[in-house]
């Protein structure tokens, strides 16, 4: 309807769309599905609607303009491929990183910053060249690590709180609610950027709902309290970070928490990631009883894979253990009692953490 009704509206909420990217720079591009669209329709319907669809945005902007991504809540690595190879784009909003129990559709098991998916899976990053697909993978929600390992609204925490304001503000009011989105900014611009060389926080929200205040909130303190920061598409991000990085072999992500506090963020509560080619891990304890680490979430990327070949509202990536505690063998452990084929993986990647056997 946005791109084909020609009530009076409709045509001039096109034309605006026009003059802010032609003003502001702003990217114009397509959601295919609303968010989640392989659970909606088969792949190449997927692929016809986005091929149309962005054929008529570029028609609606005008001056041959062409998006650099598309938002697409969680895409399959199919289309991903499709984007790469027959539209030219090279950037997706293909996942959002920790998404169960919540908004109608599940999609847990990914990396929650920049990785080129693999054709198995579009929650696994390609291990080599045989499966690999030329298309920046990016979340679209950065949340709190502490909230987002719960399952949906487990325990009456909203599992989405991080950065946006619907699941902060809205939920928790404007002090508490703000201090989450910045507590959340601040995990990424400054243990993050010392762990990874960058920080990267990305939100999508429906300003239709609301938040204009919140928004412009958060920009506006980010930008004081981190002068370098740079408010840019997902498009053009994802293919800054392209331009720096032509393949999976060099991703070695590290993220550390204390809780901020907010409901679902316990203060007393330390978790550490560790995300790379080969697999995803989080440790947590208790800081402040100094109890010992314990892993939530082991998911290997160097196993066998598969998306769903119907249509379903589960699109996950689990095997070892997973942080949602879904399943029977989802129980927390310490390092010493994995396998000791997984111990091996692990501790080749990461030496130091034998300690926390």
């Amino acid at each position: 309807m946005a791109l084909h009704d020609q009530r009076k509206q409709y045509q001039e909420a096109r034309r605006l769309l026009a003059s802010f990217h032609d003003r502001y720079g702003d990217e114009i591009t397509f959601i295919p599905g609303g968010y989640f669209a392989p659970m909606y329709a088969a792949r190449e319907d997927i692929r016809k609607t986005m091929h149309t669809a962005l054929g008529v945005v570029s028609r609606m902007v005008g001056g041959g303009y062409r998006p650099e991504c598309v938002v697409a809540g969680f895409m399959d690595a199919a289309n991903q491929q499709d984007l790469a190879r027959d539209e030219g784009i090279h950037v997706c909003q293909g996942q959002i990183w920790s998404q169960h129990g919540i908004d109608h559709g599940d999609g847990d098991g990914g990396i929650c910053y920049p990785y080129y998916p693999s054709r198995e899976h579009y929650l696994k990053p390609a291990q080599g060249v045989a499966d690999f697909i030329d298309c920046v993978c990016l979340d679209g929600w950065t949340c709190d690590f502490l909230a987002a390992r719960r399952e949906g609204f487990q325990g009456g925490f909203n599992s989405r709180m991080g950065v946006g304001p619907i699941e902060t503000v809205g939920d928790l009011g404007q002090a508490v609610g703000r201090n989450e989105m910045m507590a959340t900014t601040a995990i990424h611009f400054d243990r993050g950027v010392e762990l990874n060389g960058f920080g990267w926080v990305t939100a999508i929200w429906e300003v239709s709902i609301g938040h204009d205040d919140d928004l412009t909130y958060w920009l506006q303190a980010a930008r004081e309290r981190w002068p370098d920061t740079q408010a840019m598409t997902e498009g053009a991000f994802g293919l800054e970070w392209r331009r720096h990085h032509p393949n999976n072999g060099g991703l070695n992500y590290r993220f550390e928490e204390k809780g901020s506090g907010a409901p679902g963020s316990e203060k007393d509560l330390q978790i550490e990631w560790f995300m790379n080619r080969k697999f995803r891990l989080a440790l947590l304890r208790n800081w402040v009883t100094k109890s010992p680490y314990m892993a939530i979430d082991f998911t290997r990327y160097d196993v066998k894979a598969e998306e769903p070949r119907d249509l379903r509202r589960e699109w996950s990536l689990m095997n070892v253990l997973n942080q949602k505690g879904t399943r029977s063998q989802d129980v927390p452990r310490r390092l010493g009692q994995f396998d000791p084929a997984d111990q091996r993986l692990i501790y080749a990647e990461y030496p130091s953490l034998r300690a926390f056997a």
